[in-house]
């Protein structure tokens, strides 16, 4: 591999990096002169796509790397090959996330450890294996948490138990790497309706029924995937003394919910 000649820029690693939110997060990072690290596991086409467009742009500048985050071994791997090509790590972002129905009844053991295993599992063994390298460069770990921590989702047990576990491990990991490394997470609203037989799946939810759910956001409309990555970008540069917390970027749709 070809080492990037802005070798002083910041270093971020994005699980889930090669669609929806997780894109949006590293165009925008890449537009503040962030090196990009883009982690994904089936998603190689849109992966290699995106890496191209960054790279057009800023040469050698992003990379991708697949890796199955269910897989000690692969977070391991992941974790060096992220440092190895720049030689740092300055951010680690865990975006990845498994996110579907578990009825109570129809729920099998892979759901669980799938679900369990990428919004659990995955950003504690991530965090585990860098620390030591984000503590070396005084960086920072931005955790995407859920709404539904808190208030659960109904036929999403299994997602709201996990990601009340992510953020928890959000303010455990803020004691645990203090005083070099902070620790925060944020928690999408309405932002992107989700992908693959969820309860509100847009190519099962009419204009009507989009509307409805709308309508319990107080701003009355969704977000953007900008809207999460400008409060990460926040988050890394200019928010050197919050720690520990969860910034809700959701219209005050936790409000109502």
């Amino acid at each position: 591999m070809t080492k990037s000649s802005s070798i002083d820029n910041p270093v971020v690693l994005i699980t889930g990096g090669a669609k929806r939110i997780g894109a949006d997060i590293a165009r925008h990072l890449h537009n503040y002169h962030f090196n990009i690290v883009i982690h994904y596991h089936h998603s190689k086409s849109d992966a290699e796509q995106l890496v191209a467009l960054l790279n057009n742009i800023r040469a050698n500048s992003t990379i991708s790397l697949q890796a199955n985050l269910i897989s000690i071994d692969a977070i391991a791997t992941l974790a060096q090959q992220a440092i190895a090509h720049w030689g740092k790590l300055d951010v680690l972002i865990n975006n990845a996330s498994s996110f579907y129905p578990t009825i109570i009844g129809e729920t099998s053991e892979n759901d669980w450890e799938d679900i369990i295993g990428s919004n659990v599992k995955a950003p504690f063994f991530l965090a585990q294996a860098l620390a030591a390298e984000l503590t070396r460069n005084n960086g920072c770990i931005i955790n995407i948490a859920d709404i539904y921590a808190e208030k659960p989702l109904k036929q999403h047990s299994v997602y709201s138990m996990a990601k009340a576990a992510n953020v928890m491990l959000t303010k455990t990991l803020a004691l645990e790497l203090a005083p070099h490394v902070r620790v925060n997470g944020v928690a999408p609203g309405a932002i992107l309706w989700p992908e693959n037989g969820n309860k509100e799946n847009s190519e099962k939810l009419s204009p009507e029924d989009k509307q409805n759910l709308i309508r319990k956001i107080p701003l009355q409309k969704n977000g953007e995937a900008t809207d999460i990555a400008k409060t990460i970008l926040f988050l890394i540069k200019d928010a050197p003394y919050i720690n520990g917390q969860i910034i809700a970027v959701d219209g005050g749709r936790n409000l109502t919910i």
